[in-house]
């Protein structure tokens, strides 16, 4: 095991505190967990690899971030409260300053959302993480993506495709990842890339409001589709109603930013339907908690998404 290695290991050790849900935590064969009474748990599983998820040039700091917010935001899109996390990690030869920032930038977000990390595994390979996080939910409490019902409205949290437009304008070789820029609008869209803000507060919040919910993580059009097809309805998009940002339309133009919001992945937003009755008390707690949401379209009999009344598919597909 390299110096670097067992930085990582110290600076994991360092940050980890006691709490009475862990029982045993870093540094046994296995971490033992004490789960609230009367709740269930969520539990999700990503891998992140270099030059397929993110840019190889993208920052240590960014990566530790944006290695836990993809998590994170599953359990927000389930209504889940954050509880525990694994980290594995293959790792090229990597020096102690990009194990201290990578560290720096995983805890930034694990502290804002109190998830604690209780084990993992480090290796020698290509650069690439994965992460099994957990959160709890109580019985019957979890948000899926199996009950949308026909009437339903369809909403979104912030604004679409900046992530994807900022993915659009590096390959053009328009933006670095790896340094900020004084131009706002190319900083907001590359923030927007590398560091997702994952819905978690909330998904808690529309436990009592949705019927369904998924994040966007691989477009609007795939992930909406997930939700009619696991609810066996047609969604209905009207894309004059997509939220998107104003750096994202100067540019991009307007049919650009509709083409990422639409088929853009990376957003880590949520989308989720709801009664329509609860539009009040949606437009209500958008303002609490200074999140937009937006409502987008309807849920109606049928199969499939439909965006201004034609069929539509698009979106990131693994393997493809």
């Amino acid at each position: 095991m390299s110096l670097a290695e067992f930085t990582l290991i110290d600076r994991i050790r360092a940050r980890t505190v006691e709490r009475d849900d862990i029982v045993l935590g870093i540094g046994d064969d296995a971490a033992l967990l004490q789960p609230r009474a009367n709740e269930q748990l969520v539990v999700t599983a990503d891998t992140l690899n270099s030059g397929v998820h993110f840019p190889a040039e993208t920052p240590a700091f960014d990566i530790g971030w944006k290695t836990l917010a993809v998590n994170l935001s599953d359990l927000a899109a389930m209504g889940a409260r954050p509880a525990w996390c694994t980290l594995a990690l293959s790792l090229p030869e990597a020096t102690e300053d990009w194990i201290e920032s990578f560290a720096d930038g995983f805890f930034a977000l694990a502290d804002q959302h109190d998830i604690a990390l209780i084990g993992g595994d480090t290796t020698r390979g290509p650069l690439s993480l994965s992460v099994t996080a957990m959160g709890q939910v109580g019985r019957g409490q979890a948000l899926r993506r199996d009950r949308a019902q026909v009437g339903d409205d369809i909403w979104v949290s912030g604004t679409l495709g900046d992530a994807a437009g900022a993915l659009r304008l590096w390959q053009q070789n328009a933006l670095s990842v790896a340094t900020a820029t004084l131009l706002a609008d190319y900083e907001s869209l590359r923030l927007r890339l590398l560091r997702p803000t994952p819905r978690v507060t909330l998904g808690l919040r529309l436990r009592a409001f949705a019927h369904a919910a998924v994040d966007v993580s691989d477009g609007l059009l795939a992930d909406l589709g997930h939700i009619a097809t696991r609810s066996a309805v047609a969604a209905h998009v009207d894309p004059d109603l997509l939220p998107t940002s104003n750096a994202l339309r100067e540019l991009l133009g307007r049919e650009g930013a509709r083409d990422c919001a639409l088929r853009g992945g990376d957003d880590y937003e949520l989308c989720f339907t709801a009664a329509a009755d609860q539009r009040d008390a949606l437009h209500y707690l958008a303002e609490s908690l200074d999140v937009p949401l937006t409502r987008i379209g309807r849920i109606a009999e049928g199969q499939g998404v439909h965006v201004d009344g034609e069929a539509a598919d698009g979106g990131y597909q693994h393997f493809a």
